[in-house]
């Protein structure tokens, strides 16, 4: 034992500071200079009064930043790293109701060439604060990406902000009113030197079997068997790219061309005579999901503002246990040949 002591000092006399830093902490406390008997005691009060002053902060250690020798694992570059879901309160501008404050959710990730240890992580946080005051558009979220593009030194980067967005709806025939509320997501990614501004909508919908209406219609008709069609709650998620030169598109544009595509959205306040033409609605509208995926297809064509898309539907079946789900795809920003194990899961609104 003696012997190994002597040798693990003997090493750590002539090692740099970076194969010192590598050393397991229960190992390095027998070397000298690092032993639990030459520290002084440990205070156990917080240090209220304790400032960190530039030439303390200098003294500090940063892991992230430092040598490749310290790497774990493959020597691969990242293609994202970065935080997810740190929230904070962003102005929008809207094309209906002036500026609305909404809670936020926000990822931010860079790549990371394979030679470097890591990032610093609140370098992101510290850039996007820096905007924070502004009212967002894709144009901050680009100036918010290029101050953590340079800060981090990275050739790619990206942005996602998560939010919902109200928008008040009249009822079918009351004329009462409420807000219904859309779950959307702004990304503005950068890879390779192309830039990309993409919108992700969430749009809630009630489908209406074209099958089980018939069915229903036949047992009327040859039987005077009163039947119903099964409808359930369904949601499309809609994924758009801006085209570069395009004018502005706002939250409400998008949320018309599906409520167009498919005007069987759900309702917010619901009186007798909203519930009946609602029903009435469903059945001038049925729908396959099939249908749907193609009719969300048809409206995001139209629109010359519109590049590549994507439409994913889930129809969530009350007639089934398992739900009908299609994808639709325009362009290669969203094509894909493997799709994320839990993406049709993801499309369950929860009360």
């Amino acid at each position: 034992m003696r012997a190994a002591l002597a040798r693990l000092r003997d090493w750590a006399a002539h090692a740099s500071p970076e194969e010192l830093a590598a050393v397991d902490p229960a190992v390095s406390r027998l070397v000298p200079g690092n032993a639990l008997d030459n520290r002084p005691p440990m205070r156990r009060d917080y240090p209220q009064d304790f400032q960190a002053d530039a030439a303390y902060r200098a003294t500090l250690p940063d892991l992230q930043n430092g040598p490749e020798s310290l790497i774990r694992g493959a020597r691969k570059a990242l293609q994202h790293v970065g935080i997810s879901n740190f929230r904070l309160p962003i102005r929008y501008h809207t094309r209906d109701n002036g500026d609305l404050t909404l809670e936020t959710s926000v990822t931010g990730t860079v790549s990371l060439d394979a030679d470097r240890k890591g990032i610093n992580m609140s370098r992101i946080m510290r850039s996007f604060y820096a905007h924070s005051e502004r009212a967002f558009s894709f144009e901050v979220i680009s100036t918010a990406l290029d101050d953590y593009q340079r800060d981090l030194d990275s050739f790619d980067a990206r942005i996602m902000m998560r939010f919902s967005f109200p928008v008040r709806r009249p009822s079918l025939r009351s004329g009462l009113s409420g807000f219904q509320y859309y779950d959307i997501a702004l990304e503005l990614s950068e890879h390779a030197g192309q830039r990309r501004k993409i919108m992700h909508l969430d749009y809630v919908y009630s489908s209406t079997c074209p099958c089980s209406l018939e069915l229903s219609e036949h047992a009327r008709a040859e039987r005077g068997q009163l039947a119903t069609p099964h409808s359930q709650r369904s949601v499309a998620r809609i994924s758009v790219a801006m085209k570069d030169d395009a004018c502005r598109m706002w939250f409400e544009d998008l949320i018309d061309i599906c409520r167009a595509a498919v005007p069987t959205e759900t309702q917010v306040m619901v009186k007798r005579e909203d519930e009946q033409a609602f029903a009435e609605l469903n059945a001038a509208n049925p729908i396959f999901v099939e249908d749907a995926v193609r009719l969300f297809a048809e409206g995001l064509a139209a629109d010359d503002r519109i590049g590549d898309f994507r439409v994913v539907a889930s129809h969530q079946e009350s007639l089934h246990s398992h739900d009908a789900v299609s994808v639709v795809v325009e362009g290669d920003t969203f094509a894909q040949q493997s799709l994320d194990p839990q993406l049709f899961a993801s499309l369950i609104h929860h009360g």
